[in-house]
């Protein structure tokens, strides 16, 4: 079967046309209690998972951004979409020795979860001699389970990265917990924006993009300042 033909069919098409439409209100509603245009805020389409239908259905709604979680995925899909107009965003733990990889195919980085990582992916961009977009992931939650910097000490982390001559520091990610506790998401999504505010005095932070929500979360991470949102099963339904 042709890869494009794969990409294109599916029953995404109709999906994203019932919700697409919900989640931009909830967008637009979060973004203007938080005083900002919905224009402020990108979806990150979220195709983990998700067969190749997904990734043409997404574009034709006029989603370009995707996101992925495993290399080997993200591998897949852009051999599968071709040369359809798509940024690629790995959101996930990328491991150290597939760094390179992520780096060649990635528009931004989201998951820069240490140093190590960093200084890796830094010296990745420096042999194809260019600086590889990244946000700096924060663990603004404080669990073990959550990778990045913690948020007390965070600045430190941000400036260490940010001095990597490899690398381009666009702004930070975090990931809130799997609770219903809207003070709790609040709280996550507020210290991050905290870290950022800090943040944007140092050397080498070349911008201020907030990685913030997800499908359960996105609208208290817009009204919080997130300008991304991750979003998988409120577009794309649940995966098989």
């Amino acid at each position: 079967m042709d890869d494009r033909k794969l990409v294109s069919t599916g029953c995404f098409g109709s999906t994203l046309r019932e919700r697409l439409p919900r989640v931009r209100e909830r967008i637009a509603a979060a973004a203007e209690l938080s005083g900002r245009d919905a224009s402020a805020v990108r979806v990150v389409t979220v195709t983990k998972g998700h067969p190749p239908g997904a990734i043409g259905a997404a574009v034709a709604a006029g989603l370009l951004d995707l996101g992925e979680n495993r290399v080997e995925e993200l591998e897949e899909k852009v051999r599968l979409a071709g040369d359809l107009p798509v940024r690629w965003h790995m959101i996930g733990h990328v491991q150290r020795r597939k760094a390179g990889r992520a780096a060649r195919l990635a528009a931004l980085v989201h998951s820069v979860d240490s140093l190590r990582l960093a200084e890796r992916l830094s010296r990745s961009g420096e042999a194809d001699a260019r600086r590889i977009p990244v946000l700096v992931q924060v663990n603004a939650s404080g669990e073990a389970t959550k990778g990045g910097f913690p948020a007390a000490s965070a600045l430190d982390g941000i400036g260490e990265v940010a001095e990597l001559r490899g690398l381009r520091v666009l702004g930070l990610m975090t990931m809130a917990p799997l609770t219903g506790d809207e003070a709790v998401l609040r709280g996550v999504f507020a210290k991050t924006r905290a870290v950022m505010e800090a943040a944007a005095g140092i050397s080498g932070v070349e911008g201020r993009e907030l990685s913030m929500g997800m499908s359960n979360d996105y609208g208290l991470a817009v009204e919080e300042g997130s300008t991304m949102v991750r979003l998988g099963t409120t577009l794309l339904g649940a995966r098989p």
